[in-house]
């Protein structure tokens, strides 16, 4: 609506103003959306880099810590199950943990990313909507029946 009162009093003054009324509203909606689905966006890409290195980030933390283990027992010289067990066991824990942070990152990711991609299809449906009322002054469903309707055109106000 302020886009479009804004167009109405001083029309195309700047380039970026150029073109019709709808034109403007229509670029002004576009702007709109794109500010939302960066605000809805903000932080998932810090979700998938957890949610992708986690793993290897505990595939890593098991290769040191299995490393370190062969390098206590080839110092120690017994080569028993009891000397291999332990040091091995507490490396694979890392395994474990890097596995325990990444699947709630992706499933975390997974459903903010279709909440969004539902969000943005509702504010797409909105939006063409608002640009219908604001281009014909009625609803899109007054538009398709009889000449009927109850709704106003939407007329600017006088420059004051």
């Amino acid at each position: 609506m302020q886009a479009q009162t804004h167009h109405a009093r001083y029309g195309a003054a700047k380039l970026e103003e150029a073109g019709t009324a709808s034109d403007f509203v229509t670029r002004t909606i576009k702007k709109v959306l794109d500010e939302e689905t960066t605000r809805l966006e903000n932080g998932l890409a810090v979700l998938a880099t957890v949610g992708a290195t986690a793993p290897f980030v505990g595939l890593f933390g098991t290769v040191w810590g299995v490393y370190h283990a062969l390098v206590a027992i080839g110092m120690s010289g017994a080569g028993t199950l009891d000397k291999v067990a332990g040091p091995v066991g507490e490396a694979l824990i890392m395994t474990g943990l890097g596995t325990a942070v990444a699947i709630p990152a992706v499933v975390g990711y997974n459903w903010l990313t279709r909440a969004n991609r539902v969000m943005l299809s509702h504010l797409d449906a909105f939006a063409y909507e608002v640009h219908t009322f604001v281009a014909m002054g009625q609803p899109l469903a007054a538009a398709d029946a009889p000449a009927a309707s109850t709704v106003r055109a939407i007329t600017p106000r006088a420059a004051a």
